[in-house]
């Protein structure tokens, strides 16, 4: 079984810095890619960005390419770390974030093909 649960989230300032973490554990977790995904308010879940399962392939979304980073470290046996690096934040990236398994593929662009998520984690940025 895996799990996945997401920290870091909290109010900032737009410019602002923050991290988020995402912690995998569970049985060969080491052998999957992980996505970071949004919700903002009042809209649909949307792709933000994903790692491959060795961390050598990274996919951003567009609305993030140059401000977003992310990356994987094996911390022990069954459990991986993903962060999700976020610099210069704007008001629109005010969402709650989720953190999530892809067993099939090397990081896809599609929540549909992630079947293990978190609870999220709230980022609110204020203008």
């Amino acid at each position: 079984q895996i799990q996945v649960a997401e920290s870091g989230g909290r109010v900032v300032q737009a410019g602002d810095s923050l991290t988020l973490n995402c912690t995998a554990s569970g049985s060969s977790v080491f052998d999957y890619a992980v996505g970071w995904f949004r919700q903002p308010p009042g809209k649909e879940r949307e792709f933000v960005a994903s790692v491959s399962q060795s961390g050598g392939s990274k996919y951003f979304a567009d609305s993030v390419k140059g401000r977003f980073t992310i990356s994987r470290h094996n911390v022990h046996n069954a459990q991986n770390m993903v962060y999700l690096q976020m610099n210069n934040l704007k008001p629109e990236d005010t969402a709650v974030y989720y953190c999530a398994i892809d067993r099939y593929y090397s990081g896809s662009y599609y929540s549909h093909n992630y079947d293990y998520w978190g609870q999220g984690t709230q980022v609110t940025v204020s203008s």
